[in-house]
């Protein structure tokens, strides 16, 4: 049996002032997300992005060629019945953030995380009041109460939308202070990026590149900018 697939019915894609927002119309349709939801986004600039999308497709919809509207779909039917809970689970990082975790050699290697690191540290707590301490070694060992509360604050003060955009810059560097400075361009987004991988970058350089390895970081790191351009389209802006 042949499998169905979902075929190109429109011919004009436009954006349209929605209630609250903007919403995608496929000729007189209005785009929606899987739950028949109508798929609304807070900007003009995300809203433009959408539409991009589906005026791309060809005869038969390819759904993974679309990142910004199933992050926008994402959005409206995961994180928004569950802002909280995803707030939390995002906020957590912060208690094993990457940025704290060093290592006590080689003597290159130390170097180069607390030349990475420590300014993202410094940068945290003098933006947020959050001060979290590095440790050597891979145990776990618990940050300052205060340090976690007053992260935990700023996540929570981000609405869905962000949060889903928030969601992979956090989760892709396992860091959520690389996350929080993502959102503030603290720094240009490929050097964040870099930021997050001074341990396999350098395992790469004493030992070689690992193909499989090295295709799976590309992906991350398209993900990891695709995120961030999400999370700033929400302000209308184009990074």
């Amino acid at each position: 049996m042949t499998e169905w697939k979902a075929r190109r019915f429109w011919k004009d894609v436009t954006v349209e002032p929605h209630a609250g927002g903007f919403g995608v119309r496929l000729d007189d349709r209005p785009v929606k997300t899987p739950g028949k939801a109508d798929l609304a986004v807070p900007s003009r600039a995300l809203a433009d992005e959408i539409a991009a999308e589906w005026a791309a497709q060809d005869e038969v919809i390819a759904p993974l060629t679309m990142p910004f509207t199933r992050a926008a779909n994402s959005a409206i039917e995961k994180v928004t019945p569950q802002r909280f809970e995803v707030a939390e689970m995002l906020a957590a990082y912060g208690d094993s953030d990457l940025t704290c975790y060093r290592a006590d050699s080689p003597e290159g290697l130390v170097l180069r995380q607390s030349e990475a690191w420590d300014p993202l540290l410094d940068w945290a707590a003098d933006t947020f009041g959050a001060r979290l301490i590095p440790v050597e070694g891979v145990m776990h060992q618990p940050q300052p109460d205060a340090a976690l509360s007053a992260l935990s604050a700023e996540v929570h003060r981000m609405d869905p939308f962000e949060l889903t955009g928030f969601h992979d810059l956090v989760s892709l560097s396992g860091s959520l202070v690389i996350g929080l400075a993502a959102t503030r361009n603290l720094l240009p987004v490929e050097d964040l990026w870099e930021r997050s991988r001074i341990d396999e970058t350098w395992q790469a350089e004493q030992w070689g590149v690992d193909d499989e390895a090295a295709e799976l970081a590309e992906a991350k790191r398209t993900d990891f900018l695709r995120a961030h351009r999400f999370f700033h389209l929400l302000s209308n802006e184009c990074p």
